[in-house]
């Protein structure tokens, strides 16, 4: 009786290629949703990038804006240095606590409603995913899974006071599942109390932070420049990083 053969395994089934070509293309870990996404992931990311670039393209104009234009500022970059500059203005009879604290709060609360809405789609993997370094994301998270609104509410008044980015805050309070009426409500709160201490803060000291601006303003080029070297190198070091 001949032997028989046994067919070897073809390239069809060879598991290693079975599993890359049921992957998904959408599958990456560098994006915070599981399989295709929808059109709100697609825009929430979008809008989370775009106020990065945002931010970055105000880099430029930050010293001119805190010098002549601090209100304006206060709106589009949200900076302490606006704030208090407004408000030292104010104080010397250039402008209005009335206009500075409303357009100020405005300002700084723009952009806080995406990074709620990404912890509310992607949960947990938004907060690795957007802070990857920082063990405040999971430490924090731990407390609102173990104390639930009496932590994440008062961490939400206080998140502008915090010593690291206010956004953690939000994306984990949107993880936590937070109302978006009471993240709004609190968020509010919370920036108020921010912009009235800044506004406080640069009234008080009045015409000496006048002084400073305008001798700041003599070298605001070499300054701008300063500033968009240290972004550049920061952001080659994080790339570096990452590889």
């Amino acid at each position: 009786m001949s032997e028989q053969a046994v067919p070897g395994p073809g390239p069809e089934s060879r598991p290693g290629e079975e599993a890359q070509a049921e992957r998904s293309p959408w599958d990456d870990p560098r994006l915070p949703w599981e399989g295709k996404p929808e059109r709100a992931d697609i825009l929430c990311w979008a809008g989370i990038v775009l106020s990065g670039f945002f931010y970055l393209a105000l880099i430029p104009f930050r010293v001119d804006l805190v010098s002549h234009h601090p209100v304006l500022g206060s709106f589009l970059n949200g900076g302490t240095e606006s704030i208090v500059t407004a408000a030292a203005y104010a104080r010397i009879g250039r402008g209005s606590l009335a206009v500075l604290i409303p357009v100020a709060v405005a300002g700084l609360m723009k952009f806080d409603i995406l990074y709620w809405w990404a912890g509310r789609r992607w949960g947990e993997r938004v907060v690795l995913l957007l802070f990857p370094r920082r063990k405040a994301g999971a430490r924090y998270l731990d407390r609102v899974h173990r104390w639930g609104w009496k932590f994440s509410w008062p961490a939400m008044v206080l998140a502008p006071f915090l010593p690291f980015p206010s956004t953690i805050i939000y994306v984990i309070t949107g993880t936590a599942g937070m109302p978006v009426t009471a993240f709004l409500l609190l968020d509010l709160v919370g920036e108020l109390l921010w912009a009235g201490t800044l506004a406080g803060l640069g009234y008080a000291i009045g015409r000496p932070v006048v002084h400073v601006v305008q001798a700041i303003s003599h070298y605001g080029l070499w300054i701008t420049i300063a500033l968009v070297v240290i972004v550049v190198a920061t952001q080659a070091r994080s790339v570096r990083m990452h590889r």
